[in-house]
């Protein structure tokens, strides 16, 4: 969620907000509509607001000038639009939010957009809304930020810039799967929703309290390390590690109607309250500290060193499953493994066997411990992880398979 809301309800300031895209994109609520050309003046600071439609149909970015030092344009703020090294995606509001025909449209107009962009002078500092890691685009870069000169000379989108086809082909291949929560996410962003201008203190769950809970089918979220949960977990428990990814994959695997449980240590509560808080997850009903408020017996999960592994590989009573999203499967993956990427697994539970010996694997370990918790909450007891993954995979030698 952006937080201007929240940012503005906290501080008394004014939203300046797209009036662009056409009537569906219009805010809901209070705000000061922005066009193309619009200006802003703020001191001694001027900002032009440039329509840059194609991540979405509304999208706009902010070029500033600093008018005691020139009249002429300093920065860029980019948003979901030029990125260090890459363009915004244009089909998020197709594959995730089920608006068909939206992808070939938004490709188009991000063509144009990035036209706009190759004609600003080449001084011009670029500072984009998302970096390395944001599922908004591809290949972003993990520095801030950049110049429009260097993303002439680097970014692919550039290089495209007389080529609509092959633009258009480029941008919409390969890109990574979408999360599921982003589709609520433009409906939150636009909507008049509660605010959530503090962090919520979560209530400690005693045994009985998380007994009565579970009883009810509502989900534990254990955000331990992977190799903790592995030793011991509470059965049909969702291993969700509290790193920098515990809010994507939180929302792949919550809904916004249920409330959920927390395991994780006190230490951790603010911030993952607060990841989750970004992305409207706020149904929280309480947490436990650790797997001693569980009264039953904890399941230990199971796991597959390299050299069992290569035993395995030939043998016609397993199947092996690459958890990854499909670009990083097509770009190399072990021979015979099968692909049900993690975030839809549980759509895909008849792609993976019953009778067979089944060994899972992702790149690292995180998503193969996600999915083996979901495999055993669904009743899975042929499951083995492979957590080292591709990464040993590689490192060690071994050959991969490119589709």
């Amino acid at each position: 969620m952006s937080g201007s809301r929240e940012l503005a309800a906290l501080t008394g300031a004014d939203m300046y907000l797209s009036n662009e895209g056409g009537p569906d994109w219009q805010y809901e609520f209070e705000h000061k509509g922005l066009k193309d050309g619009d200006v802003i003046k703020l001191g001694n600071l001027i900002f032009e607001v440039i329509h840059t439609p194609g991540h979405t149909p509304e999208s706009i970015s902010f070029l500033l000038t600093d008018t005691p030092a020139s009249k002429e344009p300093v920065m860029m703020f980019t948003g979901d639009f030029v990125f260090v090294g890459d363009i915004g995606r244009p089909d998020l509001l197709e594959k995730a939010a089920g608006i068909q025909g939206t992808q070939d449209i938004g490709a188009l107009q991000m063509y144009d957009s990035i036209r706009k962009f190759d004609a600003l002078p080449d001084y011009i500092q670029v500072w984009p809304g998302h970096g390395a890691g944001s599922a908004c685009g591809k290949a972003l870069g993990a520095v801030p930020s950049t110049t429009v000169g260097y993303e002439k000379i680097r970014n692919w989108a550039l290089q495209y810039k007389e080529n609509k086809g092959g633009f258009v082909d480029y941008l919409l291949a390969d890109q990574p799967e979408p999360p599921k929560y982003f589709a609520m996410m433009k409906k939150l962003n636009k909507v008049d929703r509660n605010l959530l201008t503090a962090v919520p203190k979560l209530n400690e769950l005693s045994t009985a309290d998380l007994q009565s809970a579970m009883d009810k089918g509502i989900k534990v979220i254990d955000a331990r390390n992977k190799t903790d949960f592995a030793k011991g977990f509470i059965p049909n428990s969702i291993n969700i590690q509290g790193n920098n990814a515990f809010t994507t994959w939180a929302g792949w695997f919550l809904n916004y109607e249920e409330p959920f449980i927390l395991l994780a240590a006190p230490a951790q509560l603010d911030d993952l309250t607060r990841k989750l808080m970004r992305i409207g997850l706020e149904n929280i009903l309480g947490y436990i500290p650790s797997t001693d408020v569980y009264n039953g017996e904890l399941q230990v999960a199971k796991v597959i060193g390299y050299d069992d592994f290569i035993t395995k590989l030939n043998d016609d009573n397993i199947q092996i499953i690459d958890l990854r999203g499909i670009a990083e499967y097509n770009a190399g993956h072990i021979k015979n493994a099968d692909n049900v990427f993690v975030g839809t697994i549980l759509n895909n539970l008849g792609k993976i066997s019953k009778e067979k010996e089944v060994i899972i694997h992702c790149q690292g370990g995180d998503r193969s411990s996600i999915a083996y918790s979901l495999l055993a909450k669904e009743g899975f007891t042929n499951i083995t992880n492979y957590s080292p993954g591709m990464n040993e995979w590689i490192s060690l030698g071994n050959e991969t398979v490119i589709e």
